[in-house]
């Protein structure tokens, strides 16, 4: 493990020089700007350290020396400080250094290498009849990564929220929808209408992007009215404290129903059942019809395919009489993002298998529950960056892990790879809820210096070629 000053040539590990003699400190010790090399007894985790000023160098035992720094946990006790000259110091952090962490793997829960723990990844992955790549909490590149990687192996992609992403596309791809953009719909939409919930929790900019903001669609301010359809009459939107006409709608089979009577109410057709009054449903449609341009807003994660379809249903038969669109909220774990990537490298959604050499779209036959219930996959690769952990298959653990630091596992699997988070600890693509659409995000702290998912994913494809190549 190595740390090193910025600007200085980096010391292999086991070494450390002195560069350049820096000036006394007032006990008449001196500092040295120089590397030193440490090893994490616990989990060998390397760290670098940056800016520390020569100034600011402490006489510490070799032995249980702590990191302490304000961004960054203090971690466990480290041995084996060597400085020239045998003089055994560390760099004082002040609170403007910065520090970067390499990456931490692991082969069978004990420290390994990154290289190492790519290898053995990959002799799992070889091995396997139908790898199954599932999580996919990955930012553009390292969904590009996975489905490369897959097609390479013959195996299967799947993404942590497939189903809810499934349904809002089925209906897409079966009857077609009439859709907008948060930023669309912020200016122009008169009425909003919420179904469901988990609204906030899906998008939490919601309120403030969007419920608290008049409309302004000609330019002019116009008070936005919003119906909320929610699970009980009672129901409250964290952190908005507007005007709001909330409807209690029930669940699932429920609240299909209830919007099938509001689709007839809105067609003039006769309801003779129905959990909302009849008076109730009447005034929902008249106030649904009377938008200038209404928008229906729903997470998919909360609604089954027969709601779906009736809200779709509702949306095009408002606009026989006026302009109504959709704004279903993108799932979380940039399952957008990663939707569009599959789309425009295979031409089909997730749930997508190469075992034939070409890209094969099955729903049912890739879902990553069934596959492992059924014994169909032996190798299960989970990928997430952003701190999602894989659910407790039935039949089956993960073999290889990418995942962030914090990620909790049920059980440790053959190999752990540390990445970095998209977007905090690198700059990433990702899809972003407030525009809709793919955007740029610029890292937020300071790099730890673990891998992207792309770059781990790439680290495998390289042995695997490796040990293709030796046995031809």
């Amino acid at each position: 493990m190595v740390a090193r000053r910025v600007g200085r040539p980096r010391v292999d590990e086991g070494e450390a020089t002195g560069r350049r003699r820096a000036p006394e400190l007032s006990d008449g010790r001196v500092g040295w700007d120089c590397a030193c090399s440490a090893k994490r007894i616990s989990d060998r985790v390397s760290f670098r350290v940056r800016g520390a000023p020569r100034n600011r160098l402490y006489r510490r035992r070799a032995n249980d020396i702590e990191l302490r720094h304000p961004r960054i946990p203090t971690p466990p006790a480290i041995a084996n400080v060597m400085w020239a000259g045998g003089t055994k110091w560390i760099e004082h952090m002040a609170s403007g250094d910065q520090v970067v962490t390499e990456a931490a793997a692991s082969i069978n829960g004990e420290p390994a290498s990154l290289e190492d723990a790519a290898a053995v990844a990959a002799q799992l992955v070889a091995r396997s009849g139908q790898p199954l790549i599932a999580g996919l909490g990955v930012d553009i590149e390292g969904a590009r990564a996975a489905i490369a990687l897959a097609e390479q192996v013959g195996g299967v992609i799947e993404h942590m929220h497939s189903a809810a992403l499934m349904r809002d596309l089925d209906c897409l791809r079966e009857t077609g929808v009439m859709a907008t953009t948060p930023g669309e719909a912020r200016v122009r939409a008169d009425v909003l209408l919420l179904v469901g919930n988990a609204l906030v929790e899906t998008w939490p900019a919601l309120v403030e992007r969007l419920l608290r903001l008049p409309a302004r669609p000609q330019g002019v301010d116009v008070t936005r009215r919003v119906i909320w359809l929610a699970p009980q009459a009672d129901a409250k939107i964290p952190g908005f404290s507007g005007e709001i006409r909330v409807v209690g709608a029930g669940l699932a089979a429920t609240r299909a129903a209830n919007l099938a009577a509001l689709r007839a109410r809105v067609k003039g057709r006769l309801v003779t059942r129905a959990e909302i009054p009849l008076p109730t449903l009447d005034a929902l449609a008249a106030d649904l019809k009377s938008a200038r341009f209404g928008v229906a807003v729903w997470t998919a994660a909360r609604l089954g395919a027969l709601e779906l379809e009736m809200l779709n249903g509702l949306v095009r038969d408002l606009n026989d009489t006026t302009r109504f669109s959709t704004l279903p909220l993108a799932a979380p774990d940039n399952g957008a993002g990663v939707l569009a990537a599959c789309g425009w490298m295979t031409g089909f959604p997730m749930r997508t298998g190469f075992g034939t050499g070409a890209p094969e779209h099955n729903p049912w036959r890739f879902d990553a529950e069934r596959l492992i219930a059924s014994g169909e996959t032996d190798c299960v690769l989970w990928v997430s960056a952003f701190g999602a952990a894989p659910p407790v298959w039935r039949g089956g653990a993960i073999s290889v892990a990418l995942c962030d630091r914090e990620t909790r596992l049920a059980e440790t699997p053959k190999v752990r790879i540390e990445v970095a988070r998209p977007g905090v600890d690198h700059d990433a693509v990702l899809h972003s809820p407030d525009t809709g659409t793919l955007g740029a995000v610029s890292a937020t702290a300071i790099r730890t210096g673990a891998p992207t998912v792309a770059e781990a994913l790439a680290r495998i494809a390289v042995r695997l070629q490796e040990s293709s190549a030796s046995a031809c």
